[in-house]
């Protein structure tokens, strides 16, 4: 299998991570070889320490967007800004959130991205995995989650005409106030009817410094590297944020960001 080396210190928009080399997955791979290894995507929201698992990304073969039958079919290694500008060359709607949304489809797709009610599956057809086909009916989804278990290749969506400038301008406005310092975008998903950023600000946390990391001024629930971060301390910020708003407000705080170390993965699974 072929591999490419990847220091995450400049790939991953946290700036932090060591030199990997990551296998490559190509369209000729079987789901069998694929057990050992862990998906990775941009690594927008992902933070990985100097003892990741195996890991693997889609190579470029996954890089594509087709307008076939009237459905737009994108492949899973596609960024999404690239996905932005073809629907806007094209005057193609639904998709203008993506420009203000880091990301490769894969991610975006796997982790139901989206700003607010604007999700990657509102306008989803089906996915194309290694396996088999899936249409959304046949998947689990909701706010940042989906129950898809392996990696994805492809997937296709509603054709609508109508590229939205006015809503690329509402999603600029509405993430105008998120840092533009290095992170790892937001840490936590909102719980149910409140905000991760203002438990963590209610507990003290907002702005607190562990090394070079902490939780942003501008937005409480983005954990920033205001220079050579360490994933130690990003870890320590990140569980004693969940450790506070759980003593104080009874509430877990649920990752949005992934994190990839072999031995958090051992002690949560």
């Amino acid at each position: 299998m072929q591999t490419k080396t990847i220091d995450f210190s400049n790939y991953s928009s946290f700036k932090i991570g060591p030199k990997v080399d990551v296998a490559l997955l190509d369209p000729h791979a079987k789901q069998e070889t694929l057990q050992e290894y862990h998906l990775i995507g941009a690594c927008n929201n992902v933070l990985i320490s100097n003892n990741p698992p195996p890991l693997m990304m889609l190579s470029k073969d996954f890089d594509y967007i087709k307008i076939e039958n009237e459905h737009l079919t994108i492949g899973a290694a596609t960024p999404s800004g690239k996905i932005a500008s073809f629907c806007k060359k094209n005057n193609i709607a639904n998709f203008e959130f993506l420009s203000h949304l880091p990301g490769k489809l894969g991610g975006l797709v796997f982790m139901n991205a989206g700003l607010k009610e604007y999700e990657i599956f509102n306008h989803l057809l089906s996915i194309q995995t290694l396996s088999r086909n899936y249409t959304k009916e046949e998947l689990s989804y909701g706010y940042r989650y989906t129950n898809i278990s392996e990696p994805i290749l492809e997937a296709t969506f509603e054709l609508t005409q109508g590229f939205d400038e006015q809503k690329v301008a509402m999603f600029k406005k509405m993430r105008a106030n998120q840092p533009a310092t290095p992170s790892a975008g937001s840490c936590f998903k909102n719980p149910k009817g409140d905000y991760a950023g203002r438990l963590i600000e209610a507990v003290g946390l907002k702005g607190f410094m562990q090394g070079d990391i902490c939780f942003s001024q501008e937005h409480a629930n983005f954990l920033v590297n205001r220079g050579k971060g360490k994933f130690e301390d990003a870890l320590f910020l990140i569980e004693e944020a969940q450790k506070r708003v759980f003593e104080k407000f009874g509430i877990v705080l649920e990752l949005e960001i992934e994190i990839l170390d072999k031995e958090y993965l051992l002690e949560k699974h």
